[in-house]
């Protein structure tokens, strides 16, 4: 077998990095002055320490300090001695010694970055010594599956990416006074801006003022039932939003591009209907070629204009939300911000429990992530989803909550739930059914009646706000051409368009 991590110029010789007197700096100034605790403790873990003995120590520490105890040689020696760790932790005349050591609280901040410093670059040296190992299929476990090279880049980004957001020296709680200056900058955004919302604009202006536009860290949920239009009026949205990246427009701090997860449907079949709704062209007549050479011509020319779109689409078979979590950091690094992620659609998307796990907990394992996802990010989340087909079997097709698929946690997990709703949609099936039902003759009232209805709604879709957690539910009206795959605002006595 090769040989996983070749040694080359003495690389065997090299020390990890480490600093044993920053340890015991930072150890001494707690023992002799226990505020040094409060100002460590925060992004400072037993772990970052190299020495087993130190890891001990400060591991006591901490655990003294919840139970509101002081820390000092007698308090350590005690806990330690009960603990049965007294002589791994260098026996008491270690702690002696680090207690008689003269160190300012001042500087034990840095003392404890250095520490900090250490550990992370250990963690990196095992983290690359993984990637090569994995690289060359070094594994002691011959029934072990090996990973194929994608997934040893994700896995690899999600380490590197959790390694560098793991212990923030800036992180954990904040005084109101700060939080208050961000809040007073988001509304002075929605005061500035000429569309009065504080988040990024969903290009319809109706299901804004609504909703207040989409705001970073929210999951928001779309569902409806098959054929009502949901992938078509996320993918309104997308577009709408990365226009509004292109053009610079909307608060800098939520400018970047906009990524699109597809489970169902595959790039260029996005793509296509992206082309559709912008040009205005047939979206069955371009798959079938039925275009005129004008169409045609109109089509090329908004293929050049639509090049430059900071719109990116992962048509993944098979993605978990892990997956998407480490294409999403990368795509964030490499443009420092996302407008907006959207997913297509939740039941789709793998489980990463046991395989007869039941489907309810594993939607609701998705959905958590999706949100924690938000949060990581601060970016808004976009997610499909499907409904039961219990709809179908009332009379009246509204959706409501309650006809979630698989619910479990989404409308808890969810910041805002919206329902995509075409009435028109089953008017059409009524209409034809009356039609081919010819042997009751006396159905023509009903048949005007239900077609009347249909010629006023088949180029209106409703947006049921279900739930907000930060506004008021409601429906809003929007136009939707069906052909065209278009959401636009909704006029009184339009045709439907923008």
């Amino acid at each position: 077998m090769v040989e996983a991590v070749s040694r080359k110029n003495g690389d065997f010789l090299r020390k990890p990095p480490s600093s044993v007197e920053a340890e015991q700096a930072v150890l001494s100034a707690i023992i002799t002055n226990n505020r040094a605790l409060e100002k460590v403790c925060d992004f400072l873990k037993p772990e970052h320490f190299v020495e087993v003995m130190h890891q001990k120590i400060y591991d006591a520490c901490l655990r003294l300090s919840e139970k509101g105890h002081v820390v000092d040689t007698i308090t350590l020696k005690n806990f330690l001695e009960g603990n049965g760790t007294l002589d791994m932790a260098g026996g008491v005349e270690y702690l002696t010694q680090l207690a008689s050591s003269s160190i300012s609280i001042v500087n034990v901040v840095d003392y404890a970055r250095l520490v900090y410093e250490c550990a992370i670059k250990r963690n990196l040296i095992e983290i690359g010594t993984d990637i090569v190992n994995n690289a060359y299929g070094g594994s002691d476990n011959d029934d072990e599956e090996e990973m194929t090279a994608d997934k040893q880049i994700e896995s690899a980004e999600g380490q590197l990416y959790s390694l560098a957001t793991s212990g923030e020296i800036q992180s954990g709680p904040e005084k109101l006074e700060s939080t208050l200056v961000e809040t007073i900058q988001i509304i002075e955004d929605a005061f500035r801006a000429d569309s009065s919302i504080s988040g990024i604009s969903t290009g319809l202006k109706d299901l804004d003022k609504r909703i207040g536009g989409l705001h970073p860290s929210d999951l928001l949920v779309i569902a409806g039932r098959p054929g009502m239009g949901k992938t078509a009026f996320a993918l309104n949205i997308a577009v709408n939003v990365a226009n509004e990246v292109l053009n610079h427009r909307g608060p800098e701090r939520l400018q970047g591009p906009v990524l699109f997860f597809s489970l169902e449907m595959s790039a260029d079949q996005l793509a296509s209907r992206v082309l559709s709704f912008e040009a205005e062209v047939n979206g069955n007549s371009m798959r079938n070629g039925d275009i005129s050479e004008e169409q045609f011509n109109k089509l090329v020319e908004y293929q050049r204009a639509l090049k430059d779109l900071p719109l990116f689409l992962d048509d993944t078979p098979g993605i978990t939300v892990p997956m998407m979590r480490a294409r999403a950091r990368r795509l964030k690094r490499q443009h420092g911000h996302i407008s907006l992620i959207l997913v297509d659609y939740i039941q789709l998307i793998e489980g990463t429990g046991k395989n007869n796990e039941d489907r309810v907990r594993l939607v609701s394992a998705v959905t958590r992530g999706l949100k924690m996802l938000a949060k990581e990010l601060d970016v808004p989340v976009i997610a499909l989803s499907q409904l039961s087909r219990k709809v179908e079997d009332r009379d009246d097709k509204t959706p409501q909550l309650s006809d979630l698929r698989e619910s479990g946690s989404i409308e808890q997990d969810a910041d805002c739930v919206m329902f995509v709703y075409r009435k028109s949609y089953y008017l059409d099936k009524e209409v034809n059914r009356i039609v081919a039902d010819k042997e009751n003759g006396d159905m023509l009232p009903e048949y005007e009646k239900k077609l009347k209805e249909f010629n006023e709604t088949k180029n209106m879709a409703e947006i049921i706000i279900a739930k907000q957690r930060h506004g008021p539910t409601g429906t809003v009206k929007t136009s939707f051409i069906g052909e065209y795959f278009k959401f636009g605002d909704f006029y009184d006595g339009s045709t439907g368009g923008n």
